[in-house]
């Protein structure tokens, strides 16, 4: 039954909150209010009322024109889009908080999704229009070619130039690829929060942290839930608990006096480093290293093989010879060779350094082990050893102790002076010294977990800019890893009723009652225009707190925040017109130069003065430790960057295939990044079945977009080092010409607009201590090409 064909429901009937206004500060999501019954019947009703606007865009009697065909949706007056209101909160929660009821409605609305999305893409009568108004339309701004262009295009990589069998076919592709993605990314889930190494024997503690200590021993005060997929663990682990099995010693479907290790990052990276028991370290590794290759219902090498040769069927169909040949040709780097030209460059550059640094690795772990047995007492027990060769599982240990021994400086002698509440406003802080933007905690902003805090940002004016959620801690039903994402994007709305100024304002905020009279708007000439502000959301998994410590994070996770701050940023500061080309709606590998931009700050010393104090005492981070700090800063760099370029290579392997691929995926892998890797590898072991980001994330042909975009940041940081990290000047061009443009034009014409000429690959060698001797990148040390169209062909 149609919504309004339904009876009146009476004054005490609850209502779906997505079918109603927030009314909560500044329209955020009111998630106290949202039960899980009410996505389904919201997606429902979005679908209808997206079927009834089709309708009647394609059936107006009148010419079709920009004005109403392309914006006519986005530009009505107190118009939401219901499908997007519901779908961004669903599949934020997804990824955020997600429970088993929420896995199985997504499995179940995801072919109805793609269907609907099909439906509206592969429309003939709505791409005729859109193809008239692209060939015929009225004189247009900059911003407005842009988002006739990318709509156009848009439809034409959607399939509505292929005639009625291949649209058949491309709405079988797209439907089973959704649904495999989906499912990739919760067989991951399960995978990584099955797994459990119970120690308890105190012993086996040996060489951890007490704060690694404290947060196993609260992790094992967690109760264990309904039995979850087990993940097989190596023969003779004893150590390993399968989830739907009770250890020794477990009291009321707990751990008991035990200590609870997991594969979430705070809890993993600190026993990878610090753990002397080797055979632990070798199960925690193999633990993490085989998700999703076991034999069981989580098992991703049939999903992986699918996704790979369903994105190169669609990308065939579409008239591309490759998968990566479809998704760059909407890029920078425009084709697979730039592409590849950035990768050899950087593994020329680094590989011979990385080769040193391993030898040197090696060396050292074989002394330490050697001046063990020698101080060893034969009444001992036998201590750990290594081979002329570390294995992958010894790597962060001995790295650990060389990083020691060379520069007397480690991630817990730095933990007490990064609190996580410093450390938050240290980076509001940054904000505010950089573009004068201010954050205050609003606790009448519904959050949707106790972990989330909510935040005001203010400009520098005093005026209303954005809301800002972080959410800081893992969780037993939240993904890994670190990201940002949106509730709300920044668009422009044209009023030509002035009463629905009033109306919007009486049902918000003070706040936002002064900042819809006073933004500045982007289109003097219209009557009146309202400057819908966004609503950004960064989510993390950072040390959590215990008992005995609030939660203090190392450096790395403090750039971790630093990072995904970044990209809050380019969503905070937007200023477009049109929400689809605001804030992160960029092209893909520029999407993390305002995010990777960032991280510069973490070892600044002026930075860390303003937040790094010493939790208990009250102490700042000691100008010696800075200096360790910097001094530090490029150990094993040249190893970290031939990791990342390895994951770029075996992202391209895949996608640029142009046969269907039915390979083994592990031997595959191991020969797609040999290039990249130095020592030698285990054949038991896989990255793709865990490697989100291209299987289920957005970034299949595109991981090269991190080394891409850290040629970027590292050139535009040098900006800031010749006329100070903090000049407000510089960092006011940085808002204005990158930040606050979104997608309104190209990434290399912004790019210049900010420094004034192309980046060049130097300023990254520099930072990470490549000499000249070591650069082999040639002549061509820019991002343009002097040499053919290609502009954006690289290095």
């Amino acid at each position: 039954m149609n919504k309004e064909n339904q009876e009146p429901q009476s004054p005490t009937e609850r209502k779906n909150p997505f079918f109603e206004p927030y009314r909560t500060p500044h329209d955020t999501v009111p998630f106290d209010r949202i039960r899980m019954e009410d996505y389904e019947e919201a997606f429902m009703e979005g679908i209808r009322r997206d079927e009834e606007y089709l309708d009647k865009t394609i059936n107006n009697p009148d010419k079709p024109t920009f004005d109403n065909t392309i914006i006519n949706k986005e530009d009505n007056e107190g118009y939401y889009d219901l499908l997007e209101r519901v779908s961004t909160v669903f599949f934020n929660m997804l990824s955020a908080d997600t429970n088993d009821e929420m896995d199985a409605l997504a499995q179940k609305l995801s072919p109805i999704l793609t269907k609907h999305a099909n439906d509206m893409r592969l429309n003939e009568k709505l791409f005729e229009r859109v193809k008239y108004v692209h060939l015929h339309h009225r004189k247009l701004t900059h911003e407005e070619k842009r988002l006739l262009d990318d709509c156009y295009q848009g439809f034409v990589r959607s399939g509505a130039l292929l005639d009625a069998e291949g649209k058949e076919r491309l709405r079988q592709l797209t439907e089973e690829a959704s649904l495999l993605g989906l499912q990739f990314s919760q067989n991951l889930l399960k995978e990584n929060k099955a797994y459990r190494l119970v120690i308890t024997d105190p012993a086996q503690l040996d060489g951890l942290p007490q704060t690694a200590i404290d947060a196993a021993a609260e992790e094992a005060k967690v109760p264990l839930t309904a039995p979850e997929a087990p993940l097989s663990s190596p023969e003779g682990d004893t150590n390993v608990l399968k989830s739907n099995e009770a250890p020794s010693g477990a009291v009321g479907g707990a751990f008991g006096a035990s200590w609870v290790f997991t594969l979430d990052a705070p809890s993993y990276s600190p026993f990878m480093t610090y753990s002397t028991q080797r055979e632990l370290r070798r199960q925690m590794y193999m633990a993490y290293n085989t998700k999703g290759i076991h034999d069981n219902e989580n098992n991703n090498i049939g999903i992986c093989k699918r996704l790979i040769n369903l994105r190169r069927e669609i990308a065939q169909l579409l008239g591309y010879k490759t998968y990566a040949d479809y998704v760059l040709s909407r890029r920078m780097a425009k084709n697979v060779r730039s592409v590849y030209r950035l990768l050899n460059q950087l593994v020329d550059a680094y590989k011979p350094t990385a080769e040193k640094e391993l030898e040197e690795l090696e060396k050292s772990a074989l002394s330490s082990t050697n001046a063990r047995k020698r101080s060893r007492k034969s009444s001992e027990a036998p201590s750990e050893t290594v081979g002329e060769t570390l294995e992958p599982w010894d790597l962060s240990f001995y790295s650990h102790k060389l990083k020691l021994k060379k520069y007397n400086i480690d991630a817990e002698m730095l933990r007490p002076y990064f609190q996580l509440e410093k450390v938050i406003d240290g980076v509001f802080g940054l904000a505010n010294r950089l573009y004068g933007i201010t954050f205050k905690e609003n606790k009448d902003i519904p959050v949707y977990h106790p972990d989330v805090k909510a935040y005001e940002v203010f400009d520098r004016d005093g005026s209303y800019l954005a809301v800002f959620y972080a959410d800081f801690h893992p969780r037993k039903g939240k993904q890994g890893g670190a990201w940002m994402t949106e509730y709300q994007g920044q668009y422009i709305r044209e009023l030509r009723d002035k009463s629905l100024e009033l109306r919007d304002i009486s049902s918000t905020s003070p706040a936002k009652e002064k900042s819809l009279n006073s933004q500045p708007s982007t289109l003097n000439s219209q009557p009146s225009t309202l400057n819908i502000r966004p609503h950004v959301s960064v989510v993390m998994n950072l040390t959590k707190p215990t008992p005995e410590r609030p939660a203090l994070l190392t450096l790395g996770e403090v750039e971790t925040f630093l990072h995904e701050f970044g990209h809050a940023l380019h969503g905070i500061f937007s200023n477009c017109r049109f929400e689809s080309l605001s804030g992160t709606n960029v092209l893909w590998d520029f999407v993390e130069l305002p995010s990777q931009f960032m991280e510069n700050f973490a070892i600044e010393k002026k930075f860390l003065q303003t937040f790094a104090f010493h939790y208990e005492t009250g102490e700042p981070l000691p100008d010696e430790l800075i200096r360790r700090i910097v001094r530090s800063r490029n150990f094993m760099a040249a190893t970290a960057c031939l990791r990342q370029v390895s994951f770029g290579l075996l992202d391209m392997a895949y996608y640029t295939k142009s046969d269907a691929f039915d390979e083994d995926i592990i031997q595959f892998e191991k020969e797609a990044w040999k290039k990249a890797i130095i020592r030698p590898q285990r054949m038991d072991t896989c990255m793709t079945t865990q490697f989100s980001h291209i299987m289920a994330g957005g970034y299949a042909a595109g991981y090269y977009s991190y080394k891409w975009a850290e040629v970027l940041d590292a050139d535009a940081f040098a900006v800031f080092k010749r006329h100070g990290v903090f000049d407000e000047k510089t960092a006011q061009r940085f808002r204005d010409c990158i930040l606050s443009r979104g997608g309104t034009d190209d990434p290399m014409t912004l790019y210049k607009n900010f420094k004034g000429s192309e980046p060049t690959i130097d300023a990254l060698l520099k930072r990470n201590g490549i000499t000249a001797q070591q650069r082999s990148y040639g002549s061509h040390g820019s991002y343009g090409s002097h040499e053919s169209s290609e502009s954006s062909e690289v290095l």
